[in-house]
Order: structure tokens, then C-alpha cells, then sequence
């Protein structure tokens, strides 16, 4: 092969993408430096997952456009240190070759070490043994073989062979990887993503599952309290891993990146930034992280603020965290969200943005006291926040906690919107009380909208609704009624969108397709061209779409 194109290349992306997911729980077991901020495998599925999910949607012969849209999915999916990393090495990638239709060998090997330098410029501190590492050996081993080799599969395999090789060598470089025994989560992480990207070029299949002679014992508890074992807690210099995101306003200082990260290394360490021209991501770790988003806010409005408190979690881990229950030992968790929802898309956005435990259940099957009850049971937690999710699933969940023997509090969420809201609000620090008192207030400043069907003729508020018109319904009321799918959805959206709006979020049925979700994102956009939609697959049943707007 002689040149790449963005269709070929896109493909790559989403076997790349698959094989990293595939092998998630693999990487997460080997996330062990320096202490855990962040699952790594988890975070970089994720991040991969929205790069891939933006490319698919935009791919074009064109690879310099094809590379553009893995870039923005990327920064927006970007989680943790290695999801930073990542969507760095593929911004650098794709700003290269921004203006190329297609990349011959030299031209791929080249953006490859693009991407290395942006990665490596976003990071106050680079370490070494790190996917940065990898990321690094591997470009200069394709800028290497670049010089004579023509072919692109040849050229890529020299780069995943290096890139394995780099792997293997990273305990050497971080000692307490070899302490332990492991190689880099991160690096790992790159090396699925490289081993698609090559198994794609040749046509080749890969193995779903990465799987080990020792990965029970990678996994187990022991194993890892034996891991942060190494540190002390004294030794955490700086914290609170903080991420967040600025959006840039006008009217607000000028946005400089290389000022920007200069003055925020001033607060802490483990830094990065990565910006476009609309918002800048930011994680580091540091003592004042108040100081920090203060500091943020000279440049534009906060969103997608998230703080961790690194000592409390090396203590969670180092510490007995077994609790004896009859002749057995189980697992004693200090928390546990546990929510309601329907659909397996939806669930699975809530488990990623921090539930627990997901009950199926919804407008048409509400989980019983006993349900909730056996729910909280089986996660096993010292205290519990229940989310219903829907106004008629209230009281059962507040009998569900008042049968408990655990502490527990319900968080009286009436939607999924109201529920995500309050997931992201969520804080393991705090008391269940305060946890309560600040989940409910996140989730009353989420307007939300939802469509479906009429199951009878009837009329009310002023509406005439007919058997089988779709309504559409804001906040629990019906405020417009239509045959149409898309009339209804979208007067529903001029109804919930203003110009406060920020961030909508579209949660699409079973029954719809991902055209049509992708549709009505556009149209939300004709209406506030500021606003940032994000568009997933909820496969709920009966209601074709799910509006969040925050």
C-alpha cells in the first residue's frame, strides 16, 4: 500500500478503537503509578470511544478531514491523564496533515512525530516509561524506516513492533513498575490502539480478550493495596486532581496557550492542556484547586469540573477495605450510587459517569422496594445515594432506604437528565447528607424534555392529543402534540433551548436511528450556535428522544 486515505483510515480508527475496548479491564489492571486518579483503561476506552464515534459520523476520502474529526471527538471524550495523552498525540497527527488528501509512508511517519511533540509540549513534566514512552520510540522508529521504506503496512508494522518493544522496556524506566512486575497502563493502552491500526491495513482479525496466566492476580485487591503500598500518602505533594474545562468568552483575557499552562504550573503538577479555538481542557494535580478554577475563569465560564482528593483515595486502597460477613469475606465499598433506568444505552452512560448499579426499570416496569433493596445489597457499600429517576419510583426507593441497615438517602431525581446531573455532582468525600443536598440541587437546574406516544385521544392543558400522536413533554408537562416525530421534537427543543443554554444532551430510542439523532442535533444548533450537543445512543423504549439542557 502506497497511500492512506480517510476511509482507510477511519476504519483503522474503529478497529483501533474496538481492540482497546476489548481489552479495557486488561489495562485498568496494570494502572498502577502513581497513585489512582483515574482508571487508565477506562478513561482511554472512553476517550478512543468518542474520537472513534466523531470520525464515523464524518469520515471522508479526505484524510486530513477524516484526521480533524477523530481530533475534536477525541478532546471532547478526553478523560484522564492517558485520555489527555491520547487525543494530544492524534491533535498533533491531524494539524500536520490538516491540508493532505492522502499520506504516502513518509507523510504518516512524519505526523506521527507531530503527534509526539504536541503530547510531549502539553505535559509540564513529561515522565518517562509512560505512553508518552511509547509514543516516542515508535514515531522515531517510523521516521527511521521512513527514509526507504515506501510501503504504509511495512512501515506501520516497524512502529507496532517498536511500540511493543518500547512497552517492555518502560519498567526500566519507572521503578515501580518493576517493582511490581508490570509494564505502563498507558503504554499498553496505545499499544491495542497501534495493534488495530495495523491489523486493520492487513485485513487481519485480532483476539477479543487479552488474557494471562496472571491477570487474576493483576486484578485482585490484594494486589493492588500491595501496589499503592510502595507510596506513602505523605509523599502525594500536590492533592487534588482537578480537570476541567474553560469555555472562552468574549469580553474575557485572550486566550495564550503557552501563558496559560505557564501560569497554572505555578499551582501543582502533572499538568495538561489542550485547547481549539472554542475551550481549553485542563488537568493537574494541586494543593488549592479553587486557586485554580479562579484562575480559569479570567478566560471564560467553567464547565465539566471535577475534583478528586488523591490522599483519600491512596488511603481507600492502602487501608482494610474487607469487612468480614459471616464465614466469608466480601469486598466493603464506602460508597455506592445506585439509579433506575431504561434502555441499555442509558445505563451504560450512567455507569460511566458514576453509578453503581443500574436497575432496569422505567415508565412502564418501576422497580419494587424489594428490587432497590436486593439492588444495594449486591454492590455491597457502607453508604448509598439512590437515584429513581422517575417521580412514581420515589417512594419505593425511600422504603428501600428506610429498610436498609446501612446509610442511605434518596435523591429525589424525576428523569435520566435530573439523574446524570446529579451523578456528575456527586462527591465521595462528603457525608451522604451533603451529598444528598448538592446531588438534588445539581439536578433542579437540568431542564428536561422527552417525546413519545399516545396510547388514548384526550385533551389537556389546551392540547388535543390524538391515539398514536407524539407529545412532547418539558419539565412532566405536555406542551406540544403532533403526528409528526420531528415537528414534535423539535418545537420541544425551541421550548427548553435559550440563550443561557450550554450543553444539550440527546439521548435517541431504540426505534430511532443515529441519522435522525444527528439531525436533530443540527437543528439545536441552528438555534444557539453556541450551544455544545452531545448525541447517545440511549436504545431506550418508547421515547424516541431524550433532551437534556444544562
Amino acid at each position: 500500500m502506497k497511500s492512506l486515505n480517510g476511509i482507510k483510515f477511519a476504519e483503522m480508527i474503529q478497529m483501533g478503537s474496538h481492540h482497546l475496548f476489548q481489552n479495557a479491564d486488561y489495562v485498568d489492571a496494570l494502572n498502577v503509578f502513581p497513585v489512582p486518579d483515574g482508571d487508565t483503561g477506562t478513561n482511554m476506552n472512553l476517550s478512543m470511544t468518542s474520537g472513534a464515534k466523531e470520525t464515523e459520523a464524518n469520515a471522508q476520502e479526505h484524510i486530513g478531514n477524516t484526521a480533524a474529526a477523530l481530533s475534536k471527538g477525541l478532546l471532547m471524550g478526553a478523560r484522564g491523564n492517558s485520555g489527555v495523552i491520547l487525543s494530544q498525540l492524534f491533535r498533533g497527527f491531524s494539524k500536520s496533515i490538516a491540508n493532505e488528501p492522502e499520506l504516502s509512508a513518509k507523510q504518516l511517519a512524519g505526523a506521527f512525530q507531530h503527534g509526539v511533540e504536541t503530547a510531549y509540549k502539553a505535559v509540564m513534566k513529561p515522565v518517562e516509561g509512560t505512553i508518552l514512552t511509547v509514543a516516542k520510540d515508535s514515531a522515531a522508529k517510523g521516521m527511521e524506516l521512513a527514509d526507504n521504506e515506501t510501503d504504509i503496512i511495512a512501515l506501520f508494522e516497524g512502529i507496532v513492533e517498536e511500540a511493543k518493544a518500547s512497552l517492555e522496556r518502560t519498567p526500566d524506566l519507572l521503578p515501580v513498575l518493576k517493582e511490581v512486575g508490570v509494564v505502563d497502563s498507558g503504554g499498553q493502552g496505545l499499544v491495542y490502539v497501534y495493534e488495530g491500526f495495523l491489523a486493520c491495513l492487513k485485513g487481519e482479525e485480532l483476539p477479543e480478550k487479552h488474557v494471562t496466566n496472571s491477570m487474576n492476580d493483576l486484578v485482585s485487591a490484594e494486589h493492588h493495596k500491595n501496589i499503592a503500598g510502595f507510596m506513602d500518602t505523605a509523599d502525594i505533594e500536590f492533592g487534588y486532581c482537578t480537570e476541567f474545562m474553560v469555555k472562552f468568552e468574549d469580553g474575557k483575557k485572550e486566550f495564550n496557550e503557552a501563558e496559560f499552562r505557564s501560569d497554572l504550573s505555578a499551582y501543582g503538577d502533572s499538568l495538561l492542556v489542550i485547547a481549539d479555538d472554542e475551550v481549553a481542557k485542563i488537568h493537574i494535580h494541586s494543593e488549592e484547586p479553587g486557586k485554580v478554577l479562579t484562575y480559569g475563569q479570567d478566560y471564560g465560564s467553567l464547565i465539566s469540573m471535577k475534583i478528586e482528593n488523591m490522599r483519600q483515595q491512596h488511603i481507600d486502597i492502602v487501608g482494610e477495605d474487607f469487612k468480614k460477613d459471616d464465614n466469608k469475606q466480601s469486598v466493603k465499598h464506602p460508597y455506592a450510587v445506585v439509579t433506575v433506568a431504561m434502555g441499555e444505552g442509558v445505563a451504560e452512560l450512567l455507569r460511566s459517569i458514576g453509578a453503581s448499579y443500574v436497575i432496569e426499570g422505567g415508565q412502564t416496569m418501576n422497580p419494587s422496594t424489594e428490587d432497590i433493596v436486593n439492588a444495594i445489597r449486591s454492590v455491597s457499600a457502607e453508604r448509598v445515594l439512590i437515584l429513581p429517576n422517575n417521580k412514581n419510583i420515589i417512594m419505593a426507593a425511600e422504603q428501600a432506604a428506610e429498610i436498609l441497615d446501612i446509610e442511605a438517602a434518596v435523591v429525589p431525581t424525576k428523569d435520566v437528565p435530573q439523574g446524570m446531573a446529579a451523578l456528575l455532582a456527586f462527591n465521595p468525600q462528603a457525608s451522604v447528607e451533603e451529598n444528598r443536598k448538592s446531588m438534588a440541587g445539581a439536578s433542579a437546574h437540568v431542564k428536561s424534555g422527552s417525546v413519545t406516544f399516545a396510547v388514548r385521544d384526550t385533551s389537556i392543558d389546551g392540547i388535543t392529543i390524538k391515539k398514536g400522536d407524539f407529545m412532547g413533554i418539558s419539565e412532566g408537562k405536555i406542551v406540544v402534540s403532533d403526528k409528526s416525530l420531528v415537528n414534535v421534537t423539535e418545537e420541544l427543543a425551541k421550548k427548553l433551548i435559550d440563550s443561557d443554554a450550554e450543553i444539550v444532551t440527546i439521548l435517541y430510542g431504540e426505534d430511532v436511528t443515529e441519522e435522525d439523532a444527528e439531525k436533530l442535533g443540527e437543528y439545536i444548533e441552528s438555534l444557539n450556535d453556541e450551544v455544545e450537543v452531545e448525541i447517545h445512543n440511549g436504545k431506550q423504549p418508547l421515547y424516541p428522544f431524550i433532551l437534556s439542557v444544562e
